[in-house]
C-alpha cells in the first residue's frame, strides 16, 4: 500500500524499495511487489532513490548471503560501512547501484536465481517466483 513519486531524477518510494532491499509483504501479494519493483527498475539508472528507512547495512548483509561473490556488492558494503561509521546516511542510493547490488532487483541474474532455488529446494519459474523465494528467505532466516 505505498505510492512512489518519480520526477526530476528523484524517486521517493516509501517502503517499496530500500537501499539494498525491499519492503515486506504485509498486504497485497508477492507478485504485486515484484511487479512494482520491475517497474522501478525501468526508470533511468541515474535516478536517486529515497526510501523510508536506513536499513542499508542489514539489507546488504542478506544480499551477501545471496551473492557472496558480487564484487559491486562487496565494494558497496565497504563504502556504506564507512559512511555509517562517520555518521553519514547511505540514502539516497542510485538505481544503477541498486540494479548492481540489490537481489530483489536482480531476480533474472543467474547467481541470484541459483541461490533462491537452493534455498527453496526446487526450480523456480520466472522472476516472480525468484522474488517470492528471496523475500521469504529473508523473512524467515535473516530478519
Amino acid at each position: 500500500g505505498h505510492i512512489a513519486y518519480h520526477g526530476d531524477g528523484l524517486l521517493f518510494c516509501g517502503d517499496t524499495l530500500f537501499a539494498g532491499g525491499c519492503g515486506r509483504v504485509f498486504s497485497g501479494t508477492f507478485e504485486q511487489l515484484s511487479d512494482s519493483l520491475r517497474r522501478i527498475a525501468e526508470l533511468p539508472a541515474d535516478a536517486l532513490i529515497y526510501c523510508a528507512h536506513e536499513y542499508t547495512l542489514a539489507n546488504l548483509g542478506f544480499a551477501r548471503w545471496v551473492e557472496p561473490e558480487n564484487a559491486a556488492l562487496l565494494q558497496r558494503i565497504r563504502e556504506d560501512r564507512e559512511k555509517r561509521a562517520r555518521g553519514l546516511p547511505t540514502v539516497p542510493s542510485t538505481l544503477a547501484l541498486e540494479l548492481a547490488t540489490n537481489p530483489f532487483l536482480r531476480t533474472d541474474v543467474p547467481d541470484v536465481v541459483r541461490a533462491a532455488e537452493k534455498w527453496a529446494g526446487r526450480s523456480l519459474s520466472g522472476h516472480r517466483e525468484v522474488f517470492k523465494a528471496l523475500r521469504q528467505w529473508k523473512d524467515r532466516d535473516y530478519d
